[in-house]
């Protein structure tokens, strides 16, 4: 029997360019900045993607493929726990559109294919707001938050 299924989406309004949002969710070395992990990926269709944290362990948690890369306005992955990459099961999709509003841009990410009650629905429930909150302060203060899990010194 499949499992039921849900979705998670998410709108902000962003004060910044298409082109910039776009970077902030494929480039590495902007990710890290108010991720905490890095997004690494030729981001071609077909292309294998990793979700690298930015600790010194460097440990992959999410891996998936890219499914459509139309830059800089449509972006969809697949995604899974990289523990349960060999199950197909396991993966969700995650579609990001960025358009373009008066002079702003919006930014919808839509998490789907969720299995209802298990721990990565827990997770992007929790874990998408907070990302995207820090991506729009990155991008409109320079700033995102701390999201690296790093151990702070008090």
């Amino acid at each position: 029997m499949t499992a039921e299924r849900t979705s998670f989406v998410y709108v902000t309004y962003i004060t910044s360019t298409p082109d910039k949002v776009f970077d902030a969710i494929t480039r590495p070395d902007i990710t890290r900045r108010y991720w905490g992990h890095e997004n690494v990926s030729d981001w071609a269709p077909g292309a294998s993607w990793e979700h690298v944290s930015d600790t010194d362990a460097r440990s992959v948690d999410v891996v998936g493929k890219v499914v459509e890369s139309t830059p800089p306005h449509r972006l969809v992955i697949t995604w899974t726990g990289a523990s349960q990459a060999d199950d197909p099961e396991s993966y969700s999709r995650v579609t990001f559109e960025i358009d373009t509003v008066d002079t702003r841009v919006r930014l919808t990410v839509t998490h789907d294919d969720l299995i209802i009650g298990s721990g990565m629905e827990v997770g992007v429930t929790k874990g998408w707001p907070l990302v995207l909150s820090s991506l729009k302060s990155y991008l409109e203060t320079g700033t995102g938050f701390d999201l690296s899990g790093r151990t702070k010194a008090a």
